[in-house]
């Protein structure tokens, strides 16, 4: 999680009013870039454009979990709007200042900061972008290269889709993770996951547990092929079953849960279950946590946690969305830590060296 997000914004209309957008551009604490987007606007003044690029930046700063925001804009008079200086004079402009209001006090601490054009550059590229094409232009996070940490072999349990698993292989496709899926054990043999693990060229293995007489058995077949696969690191992913972990392997079986734990964990809270409860409870925020796996459903020594709001009209699907994005966020970045050897498990906590 970024702790203090820096946004730079911008808008732009050719018309005044006329084609028009707006847009931001995400940093995190060592000024590298996580995210940047121009929302295109068919027909809205300067203004409004300018209004909607901060508006869109701040949303995203807190889906990331920010809980303190840095903002520049080349905007003076929208500065001087938000800093109390001006006032917002125009009813139309009135609504989108009240709504950037309202998610700035969302954050524990807010700057707002008037810079000059040329300060301001990745912002306005955006804003022409999105003119240029007449729709949104958006840019995600890319990760830095891994070259620092050691090889690991994983192994991944899956009883589902196998998305997590197929964007963990594309990471290492692209060399933002320094290893190789040794071994794929899937929990059943007729699911999407196990055709996206063969269609990936990737060594599968069927262990389901009605196969075997008691979850010792079962739990031993997994410990044996793990081992014999040579891996340092288990990944769950989307794996469904209890099983009992060997010795060799602890602290060294990861799982994410889609919500903030130790809340709405346990038997049978998994897929939609989880955010249905977390919808019901009223929360208004969630997200996803990473912990070792202990031979309890949802324990163990939590890694990391990512969040995202709730919003009031959510469905289980709507929020299952938003807090996937972060868990493809959060498990690559556990898996680096792992990789790395900055993590130190002392009785029930993980320390980050």
């Amino acid at each position: 999680m970024v702790d203090t997000i820096t946004i730079f914004t911008d808008g732009g209309s050719r018309g005044n009013p006329g084609p028009a957008a707006g847009a931001f551009v995400l940093l995190d604490e060592n000024q590298k870039r996580i995210f940047a987007k121009a929302k295109f606007l068919p027909h809205a003044t300067n203004n409004i454009a300018e209004y909607t690029g901060l508006l869109t930046g701040l949303e995203k700063a807190y889906e990331l979990g920010a809980s303190a925001v840095k903002i520049y804009s080349d905007s003076e008079l929208m500065v001087k709007q938000i800093n109390g200086e001006y006032k917002v004079k125009n009813e139309g402009l009135r609504e989108l200042f009240e709504q950037c209001f309202d998610w700035l006090t969302k954050f524990k601490s807010w700057q707002i900061k008037h810079v000059f054009r040329e300060k301001n550059k990745q912002a306005d590229k955006l804003v022409n972008q999105a003119l240029d094409a007449k729709s949104d232009v958006e840019i995600g996070e890319k990760p830095a290269i891994d070259t620092t940490s050691k090889h690991l072999r994983l192994g991944v349990l899956i009883s589902g889709s196998g998305r997590t698993l197929i964007n963990i292989q594309q990471l290492i496709k692209e060399k933002q993770l320094n290893a190789e899926v040794a071994i794929v054990i899937s929990s059943r043999s007729d699911t999407v996951g196990v055709e996206k693990t063969k269609q990936a060229g990737l060594p599968l293995e069927i262990v389901r547990k009605k196969d075997y007489p008691d979850v010792n058995a079962f739990s031993k077949k997994i410990g044996d092929l793990l081992i014999e696969a040579k891996v340092n690191l288990v990944i769950q992913a989307g794996w469904l079953c209890l099983w009992k972990i060997p010795p060799e392997l602890d602290n060294k079986v990861m799982n994410i849960h889609p919500a903030l734990l130790p809340a709405f964990g346990g038997q049978g809270m998994w897929g939609h279950n989880v955010h249905e409860a977390v919808i019901e409870a009223g929360c208004k925020v969630s997200g996803c946590t990473v912990h070792f796996c202990t031979n309890e459903y949802d324990k163990g020594p939590i890694i990391s946690q990512r969040t995202c709001p709730v919003k009031d009209d959510d469905t289980p699907d709507t929020l299952a969305a938003r807090v996937f994005e972060q868990e493809c966020i959060a498990y690559p970045e556990a898996i680096k830590l792992f990789a790395s050897g900055k993590l130190f498990v002392i009785g029930n906590r993980v320390l980050t060296k």
